[in-house]
């Protein structure tokens, strides 16, 4: 009865009928479950996944595995806001698409995607739209048309380990691995019913209050994407303006090492994330943020949770320049050679990590003339990302790439 009861309510919240929903043991089981099983049910009509470049990287695992097993993956970019073109979806569409995917809000940057004119295009190829929704349910239903979606408790403050998989009636959807007779064949094992009813408790319960409080959020995430740039020098707010979820707000800032930067502001008592590239033990860029094309280094992810405090926005709008202004004095003195070589200034800035390359050349660009060319040597992953970035908001031309005897060779044009 319990179980029951909690599906019914999550349904509700969903948009869906009840035996279309089953509960799952986390968000990520309930992306792979989706996937897997939408491909294996279409796959006589083929093996071709298509995702955006900005998924969650549960979908894009998913993706790679089914690559990796001899099915084709098209992936779709985005614009410098994080927003996919409905068209570019429709364009990647084949006879052999069995599936398509889209996130119904980006789980980095918080902009929201064109879900219902994406679904549209897909049905009418007649190929299932499965959507990752787990950023976006605690606000709202997600516009209509798909086929399949999934959530994860924990994004509306609900208990971990508790995902949602919602499959439409007439999906054709072959569940994969060893099944039993719980949740429709779709999640084996026994439920959490507990953490289930908590989780259907806690939709129920951010719902009721979703519409207010997204409206007062709103305003304070305009607040610091209005006062920031003006507050810091040399920032990149990132993320589109106005499609976007109420309490995320994303930006970069230049000469900034992500990582310190979160330091710096934990201990004045705010806990915030990056997206930038020092922030993983890979030292790669953010995968969203390098496809937006978008300043990575210093990156900074504030999410405001419903009850977020007017004032709290204030106090950090206040640490966040001395928080910057320290980061950047510590970045401020690392010594690099510089040389002219064939007409064009070298900084060797190889073996070092971001944002070292991007300080470098800022620090000479000045000393070429107008028209002249700046050739930075780094074997930084990020660079490929910041360099053009760093050019763009500084209004000087990214020349591109070549490969160098040590690193890769980034050239820069000075125009003024």
């Amino acid at each position: 009865m319990l179980l029951d009861a909690a599906r019914e309510a999550a349904a509700e919240a969903v948009g869906c009928r009840a035996d279309e929903l089953v509960f799952t043991s986390s968000g990520t089981r309930a992306v792979h479950s989706g996937i897997a099983g939408a491909l294996a049910g279409r796959r006589r009509v083929g093996r071709h996944l298509i995702v955006s470049a900005v998924e969650h990287s549960s979908v894009l695992h998913a993706a790679e595995v089914h690559e990796a097993d001899g099915g084709t993956v098209t992936q779709v970019g985005v614009d410098r806001a994080g927003v996919v073109d409905p068209s570019a979806y429709t364009e990647a569409l084949r006879p052999d698409t069995a599936l398509a995917c889209l996130q119904s809000a980006n789980h980095e940057v918080g902009t929201e995607q064109p879900v219902a004119a994406v679904a549209e295009g897909c049905r009418a190829a007649g190929v299932p739209l499965l959507v990752d929704a787990a950023q976006s349910l605690g606000w709202g239903p997600v516009e209509d048309g798909w086929s399949l979606l999934t959530a994860s408790a924990h994004k509306w403050g609900g208990p971990s380990g508790v995902g949602l998989l919602v499959v439409r009636k007439g999906v054709r959807f072959a569940p994969q691995g060893p099944v039993d007779e719980r949740e429709s064949g779709r999640a084996a094992g026994f439920e959490n019913i507990p953490a289930i009813v908590a989780a259907a408790a806690s939709l129920r319960a951010v719902r009721a209050e979703a519409a207010e409080e997204a409206v007062r959020l709103r305003e304070l995430t305009e607040r610091i994407r209005a006062r920031v740039p003006h507050l810091v020098p040399d920032v990149e707010v990132v993320g589109h303006p106005t499609r976007r979820l109420p309490g995320v707000v994303t930006f970069s800032c230049l000469y900034v090492d992500g990582e310190t930067l979160l330091h710096e502001l934990d201990r004045s008592g705010f806990s915030v994330s990056s997206g930038s590239s020092c922030t993983s033990s890979t030292l790669t860029p953010s995968h969203v943020l390098k496809a937006m094309g978008v300043l990575s280094e210093g990156n900074v992810r504030v999410s405001l949770p419903p009850g977020t405090a007017a004032e709290d926005v204030d106090r950090f709008l206040e640490v966040l320049p001395e928080a910057v202004a320290a980061v950047r004095e510590k970045l401020g003195a690392p010594g690099s050679e510089s040389v002219v070589r064939d007409d064009a200034l070298v900084v060797d800035a190889v073996g070092r990590r971001c944002p070292i390359p991007v300080i470098e050349l800022a620090k000479v660009i000045g000393d070429v003339p107008v028209g002249g060319i700046v050739r930075v040597l780094a074997d930084d992953e990020a660079a490929r990302l910041d360099i053009p970035a760093w050019c763009e908001m500084r209004r000087q031309e990214y020349v591109g790439e070549e490969p160098a005897d040590r690193g890769t060779a980034y050239l820069v044009r000075r125009l003024s």
